[in-house]
């Protein structure tokens, strides 16, 4: 459903139960954006108030799919020197994403973390319903690779945002959206599965 806004909230919520949680994010877009139209606070800044506030991990926070254009020279600047990994999608295209992902539970560890899934992380040839959508992302399986690479981990929380039915006339996009968020319910902590 909404817009990446709805995890800023939800974030200040977890910290102030959990401490600064991991996150995988998977986007097109960083979300680390400082203001837009003179706002803080907008769909693409939650990551950077949520820096700010110290309610993530940054030692572990992957950020996949990552990708399009930029009025910066250097558009992840920012996310490595807060010490996040950031993963371009060109980094994921025409190969299985279980090795990264092997590689993201390492990171995780045992403690509490959080999966923030924007729509857009797709390609737009599998989810054309969202409002900024870039070309060249990733792939469903792709999405189920990172999604039940996080089976296990201290899963605290997930969403699933940016899906705008409206935009897809096919209904593909929110088919695409209720199965990924299917799946993130099946990895959650205590959940069994055949």
């Amino acid at each position: 459903g909404g817009d990446h806004t709805i995890t800023y909230p939800i974030l200040q919520a977890l910290a102030a139960k959990h401490g600064p949680v991991g996150l995988v994010h998977v986007d097109a877009h960083t979300d680390t954006g400082d203001t837009a139209l003179g706002e803080k606070i907008y769909h693409g800044s939650p990551f950077r108030r949520c820096v700010e506030e110290g309610l993530l991990d940054c030692s572990r926070v992957v950020q996949i799919g990552i990708r399009g254009s930029s009025y910066d020279p250097d558009p992840n600047k920012y996310c490595r020197e807060q010490g996040f990994r950031v993963v371009l999608a060109e980094e994921c295209w025409m190969k299985s994403l279980e090795p990264l992902m092997r590689e993201v539970r390492a990171q995780m560890g045992d403690r509490p973390m959080y999966i923030s899934f924007d729509i857009d992380g797709l390609d737009p040839a599998y989810a054309p319903g969202t409002g900024t959508p870039e070309i060249a992302g990733l792939t469903p399986a792709q999405a189920l690779e990172i999604i039940r690479g996080c089976k296990g981990l201290n899963i605290v929380g997930c969403d699933l945002v940016e899906v705008a039915p409206m935009y897809d006339a096919s209904g593909n996009t929110a088919l695409l959206g209720a199965n990924l968020l299917f799946e993130m319910l099946c990895v959650l902590p205590g959940v069994k599965t055949l």
